[in-house]
């Protein structure tokens, strides 16, 4: 299968994100996965890593990015740049949803909360 109908992302346990795998191991890939995920006003990720390296575009409206205890803002037309192992946390702290896409090294076989203990993702890589 070369050419995939994509869905939009659609609610997740994760309060405000929506999230859609666009291309993972049921695309018959093993070397990259690619989610989109829509985080609405004031919604966010959970801090976490994940096992293999992550590159974030942002589609539309801006977000702020917490690494290292550093924040930095990012918009449309940037890119985030997430080395494996490293935690961070995504925050939509504007007006409109916050679309972006996210793209990995690999099909993250994990993801971590910054303690170590794993999370149980709700959707499929």
């Amino acid at each position: 299968m070369n050419v995939i109908e994509q869905s939009r992302p659609t609610s997740t346990p994760i309060p405000g994100v929506a999230h859609a795998t666009w291309v993972g191991h049921d695309e018959g890939v093993s070397q990259l996965s690619m989610w989109r995920q829509t985080l609405q006003p004031g919604a966010a990720t959970p801090p976490h890593r994940h096992d293999c390296d992550e590159v974030v575009l942002c589609l539309s409206g801006w977000g702020e990015l917490v690494v290292d205890g550093q924040t930095q803002r990012f918009g449309a037309d940037s890119t985030v740049v997430l080395p494996r192992g490293r935690d961070h946390q995504i925050f939509n702290p504007g007006p409109q949803p916050l679309e972006i896409l996210g793209v990995f090294g690999a099909s993250p076989v994990a993801t971590f909360l910054p303690d170590g203990s794993a999370i149980d993702l709700p959707w499929r890589s």
